[in-house]
């Protein structure tokens, strides 16, 4: 087995975190944004983003076992779990901490949505947008795999969908609420 193992599982699970929580982000601004209307069902959509999700937390988790599984930076459980603990690239790192941080938040919250009060979950949902450009960040700073081409054109795709979307949710949430009809007898 190599010794490299282990430092191979936390880059490779650091990435596939990261493409995932990107994605969730994409399919939850496709479900909200009702872009692909029907096409397919906001029931499949809702369960895709929810699937995307689950499986960042659990890539997630891949990459801090293969942290400090990893003997040749020597990360311990503080290391990863506390914001400036680590000796190694500590503002980098940081910027990691904080992405699992906003990751386990959103996704508690998202199981407990029903017993929250929507406004709460929704505030602490948008969230996500923070959590994928903390992980961009930390990925630029802490990655050794930030350069590489094929990371380079994934992120900036991601990104730029995000954008995207995210333009076209706002836009046509306003123009929606500017173009509702007025309640049958409301003065003009």
């Amino acid at each position: 087995m190599s010794s490299q193992l282990w430092w191979y599982v936390a880059r490779a699970g650091g990435i596939v975190a990261l493409a995932l929580t990107g994605l969730s982000v994409i399919y939850g601004l496709l479900l909200s944004s009702g872009l692909l209307d029907r096409h397919p069902s906001k029931k499949w959509l809702l369960s895709l983003h929810r699937w995307l999700g689950g499986l960042a937390v659990t890539f997630t988790g891949v990459h801090l076992l293969g942290l400090v599984a990893d003997s040749y930076l020597s990360f311990g459980l503080l290391d990863v779990l506390v914001p400036l603990a680590s000796a190694w690239n500590p503002i980098g790192v940081a910027w990691g901490v904080i992405t699992m941080w906003l990751l386990v938040a959103v996704q508690v919250t998202s199981l407990l949505m029903r017993r929250l009060p929507r406004q709460w979950w929704k505030r602490i949902h948008l969230a996500s947008f923070g959590l994928f450009l903390t992980g961009i960040v930390h990925g630029a700073m802490a990655g050794s795999d930030a350069s590489h081409p094929l990371y380079v054109v994934g992120v900036v795709t991601m990104v730029l969908v995000t954008v995207f979307l995210t333009a076209y949710r706002v836009l046509t949430g306003r123009l929606r609420s500017t173009t509702r009809p007025a309640p049958v007898g409301a003065a003009p």
